[in-house]
């Protein structure tokens, strides 16, 4: 299996630490606000490729964290005039809502960082005792100038660095680019004991607290959004790193694209940000995934109307589809299917990089040449196909319930009906009940002898 990895910038073979063994972790959102389809790409993009890993035989430990102390969440709190947690709490768990309206549930375990104080103090005091961190006025720095590696994940060097950040000024800090660990307690903040006084955790250590805990040291894959390759990853290697005296912290990196809204990067403070749930509010599920994963995942996407009415389409093309092949009842049939080699095939893709874009255009050839012979297949070839669809399911999620199966038997009999009237030459009638099934979102299509019908949602 390939992967590119950011550090580096190169395609790699994937070895994980321990065979048949990979603990990722990606880095979770921050609990004061509605989620926005940038938190859908990368999340989406995750699940698939934590699901296809357990797919083809690993054994795969999911670790996410959940930043629910920050600026952001005290501001919030103050504005509302609510406890920090009464804010944390609410959006945490419609965080994990909304991942479940989007079929995310591959993540084993959401770390919440409040609840690491202990591990992320003890972090903090090695770096202090080992000449990395320092303690000032208003907190603990990361002192970057002596970790000499600070910049590989995100190609720069350290002077570029220390000149870009030249305009940060902090009067405590010894280098304007250090960074902070532990953050001291402001009135009427929230805080918790510590070595360096009342106070709370800096944003980027309360992932390597995190990871050391669960996973140790040195892990497997990191992931998240490109945006957060600096400064947030960068501090994260380099905070493990100078306690750990290891090479690594993650052997592979991973970084989603950017979503652009109108050729513009998606951004809160830009007021062009879109939510999740009021896209659920109009498509479905399926639609919103197919949309994140029909692209390479390290590109951007340009998000549209017209890019969700696409993935919609496409959806329902292949729910069609699969709801057409399961009512195959043929006994016999000339066209065959290798079940094993196609899955094969379609492993193979996405081993190369989890490319999901070219697995999406391979379905589409596999059904039109299904499509092509779909009078040549017996119901045994028919379920080596639906085998086929419920093994992409798996990882891509993107076959949705029929709900209408209730109503079967009569759109069944309208059909019947109106092939009676086909028959007798009746076509105004025959035209009237096509319609009014439309209407009501059931399409029919004649092939031979047979009328096929399925619902678009």
């Amino acid at each position: 299996m390939i992967i590119h990895n950011t550090l580096g910038q190169k395609d790699q073979e994937f070895k994980p630490i321990n065979k048949g063994r990979i603990n990722i972790f990606v880095c979770g959102p921050t609990v004061y606000d509605d989620f926005h389809i940038g938190h859908a790409r990368t999340y989406i993009f995750f699940d698939v490729v934590t699901k296809f890993l357990r797919n083809i035989g690993y054994s795969v430990f999911y670790l996410q964290n959940i930043t629910d102390i920050d600026d952001k969440i005290i501001n919030r709190s103050k504005n509302e005039n609510k406890k920090y947690y009464e804010i944390s709490d609410y959006y945490f768990n419609e965080y994990i809502n909304t991942m479940n309206k989007l079929k995310v549930t591959s993540i084993n375990y959401y770390a919440r960082a409040t609840l690491y104080i202990k591990e992320i103090i003890s972090q903090i005091r090695r770096m202090v005792n080992k000449g990395y961190a320092y303690e000032t006025s208003d907190g603990v720095y990361f002192n970057v100038k002596k970790f000499k590696d600070y910049g590989k994940l995100s190609n720069q060097n350290l002077n570029e660095i220390i000149n870009n950040s030249r305009d940060i000024i902090n009067e405590d800090k010894r280098n304007p680019e250090d960074f902070v660990l532990w953050k001291k307690m402001k009135a009427g903040e929230p805080y918790w004991e510590s070595p360096w006084g009342k106070g709370r955790p800096g944003w980027h250590i309360e992932d390597t607290a995190i990871t050391e805990t669960h996973f140790g040291p040195e892990y497997d894959i990191h992931g998240g959004g490109s945006d957060l390759i600096f400064p947030h990853h960068e501090a994260e290697i380099a905070q493990m790193r100078s306690i750990s005296n290891k090479k690594y912290l993650a052997r592979y990196w991973i970084h989603t694209g950017m979503i652009n809204i109108n050729n513009e990067k998606m951004s809160k403070s830009l007021k062009n940000f879109i939510k999740i749930n009021d896209i659920l509010n109009v498509y479905k599920p399926e639609h919103l995934r197919f949309a994140m994963i029909n692209a390479n995942y390290n590109t951007s996407i340009e998000f549209s109307d017209e890019l969700l009415n696409i993935s919609r389409d496409n959806v329902d093309k292949i729910n069609n589809f699969y709801n057409k092949i399961k009512k195959i009842e043929n006994l016999t049939g000339n066209y065959g299917i290798n079940e094993s080699e196609t899955i094969k095939k379609f492993n193979e893709i996405m081993e190369n990089n989890f490319d999901t874009r070219s697995l999406i255009r391979n379905i589409f050839e596999f059904i039109s040449d299904i499509n092509r012979n779909i009078n040549n297949i017996s119901k045994e070839t028919a379920k080596k196909i639906i085998n086929i669809m419920d093994y992409l399911n798996k990882f891509l999620c993107i076959l949705y319930e029929n709900k209408n199966n209730n109503n079967e038997n009569i759109i069944n009999a309208m059909i019947e009906i109106r092939n009676n009237m086909r028959n007798n030459k009746m076509y105004e009638i025959s035209d009237y009940i096509r319609k009014k099934l439309e209407e009501n979102n059931i399409y029919i299509e004649d092939n031979g002898n047979k009328t096929e019908w399925w619902v678009k949602d």
